[in-house]
């Protein structure tokens, strides 16, 4: 092996600053890659076939594709690199789908499909989830190979197309090609920063469940004047059932549905953790959620309920009259140690207990959308120590460790199935209008981001690396 970890740095930090990163992704956010729309497989495809599968194999990888087990859904891609069996294998992952794009409501930019920079911020759909976080992750592979004339380890690449409908179909698929998924170590990139100017290190993800409240009492409207006072009213029954989940400052009334007290060692991970969104985002609520936490404490540790949509009647054109039901799609978000099999029983009892015995809960595939099982690596892994001590290394200052992502992913098929530390090293900030218009990325952020990454990669490659997969065998 030759080479040196600088002149790797060196060679991305080029890449970012000379365009080539601007020009590559371009490509990919044109392409678009709706995993939401049903049976919109063509353009979930094309990104496999036209941008990850050259751009793996001109690496050295090769690349399998593997179709959906389930119908209607997009395929998944794993591009391999070996060098020698003996090495450290890490497994990477990202996902090339991205959500509805909006059209209509973008305000900045130049729409979800045309990459446009403005300043410091560079808009398009997917450009921080999750494009730009692979493309950077894949960006510093190529540059260690091209400076040390090898990796110095095995690396295996997931691009899932179906991250934003679920992930249907990827625990399948994975459990059917266990081995070709085997890894030491799974080290990723999807989320926010802590704050946009703080390289961050995430050992989980909360999990996520959706699902429906309907109140449905009878067929057609009826006018509120003539009947108004004299039947009951799906929405006002249906807001009251809300209100008895959760109370006016948004803390959680379902015993069930809080997770474990706040271990020491999180807490410890938590302090001094300040909560930011960079310019423009929303201030926080220090008095909404659970009392006595912290904001960090609440979104890395803590459960959270949320209404996301709710409906009664006609919202564009209101008539006068009472509506015959009333709809509110729903999620909870929820820390290790919550019980995802109490958590839809639990809401069950709690509404029959408070009277609202009319009010059904559709937690179907087809209504709840997404469910995600939480998970997480303990802090005080050997491979956690690694990663932070080479994010140090390639930063200057030590990052910023989380033990949960405040959103949801699959990191539990690499935690539980898979049996591997996972570690998210995320490349966006929340700021970033992420599931919204105007999506955008910073350049500054990918600046250190493509640092951070390089020097990782090139780290793995030397022998501290391979001190740790020889002890764990």
């Amino acid at each position: 092996m030759s080479g040196d970890r600088e002149s790797a740095i060196n060679r991305a930090l080029n890449y970012l600053d000379q365009g080539d990163f601007e020009i590559e992704l371009a490509r990919r956010v044109a392409l678009r890659t709706e995993s939401q729309i049903p049976n919109n497989i063509p353009p979930l495809a094309a990104y496999l076939n036209r941008e990850m599968i050259p751009a793996f194999e001109r690496l050295g990888f090769t690349c399998t594709v593997f179709e959906n087990p389930i119908a209607g859904h997009g395929p998944l891609l794993l591009a391999e690199r070996i060098e020698d069996v003996s090495f450290t294998t890490v497994l990477g992952y990202g996902h090339g789908d991205v959500i509805l794009g909006q059209d209509e409501q973008w305000k900045k930019g130049a729409g979800p499909w045309t990459l446009k920079r403005d300043d410091d911020r560079i808009y398009g759909r997917g450009t921080a989830d999750n494009k730009a976080q692979h493309t950077i992750n894949m960006a510093a592979l190529r540059f260690v190979i091209e400076e040390r004339g090898q990796l110095g380890f095995n690396a295996r690449f997931i691009i899932e197309m179906g991250e934003e409908a679920g992930s249907p179909g990827l625990k399948e698929t994975i459990s059917n090609h266990i081995e070709q998924f085997a890894a030491d170590v799974f080290i990723a990139s999807d989320g926010p920063r802590v704050d946009p100017d703080i390289p961050t290190l995430t050992l989980g993800a909360r999990g996520a469940i959706n699902f429906d409240l309907e109140v449905t009492l009878r067929e057609g409207a009826h006018h509120s004047g003539n009947w108004g006072g004299l039947i009951a009213d799906p929405a006002i029954i249906l807001s009251n059932a809300i209100a008895s989940i959760a109370n006016a400052k948004g803390q959680i009334q379902i015993k069930d549905w809080l997770p474990p007290a706040t271990s020491a060692s999180v807490k410890m991970a938590l302090q001094g953790v300040k909560v930011s969104g960079g310019p423009n985002a929303p201030q926080i609520d220090v008095e909404w959620g659970e009392p006595g936490l912290s904001p960090a404490e609440k979104v890395y540790s803590w459960n959270s309920f949320a209404v996301l949509a709710m409906t009664s009647g006609n919202p564009d054109n209101p008539v006068n009259a009472i509506s015959p039901s009333a709809k509110a799609h729903c999620q909870l978000r929820f820390f290790a140690g919550t019980d995802i099999e109490r958590i839809i029983p639990a809401l069950r009892d709690h509404l029959d207990a408070q009277g609202f015995t009319m009010v059904v809960i559709n937690d179907s595939p087809q209504s709840n959308g997404a469910t995600f099982a939480a998970a997480r690596t303990e802090p005080d892994h050997p491979w956690v120590e690694f990663v932070k001590a080479s994010m140090q290394r390639s930063n200057n200052s030590a990052p910023v460790v989380l033990p949960s992502m405040g959103g949801s992913i699959c990191n539990d098929l690499f935690t539980d199935l898979l049996g591997l530390p996972a570690i998210w090293i995320p490349h966006s900030y929340a700021g970033c209008s992420q599931h919204a218009p105007d999506e955008h990325i910073l350049l500054p952020l990918c600046r250190s981001a493509l640092r951070t990454m390089t020097g990782l990669y090139w780290d793995i490659g030397g022998p501290d690396a391979k001190a740790l997969t020889d002890a764990k065998q």
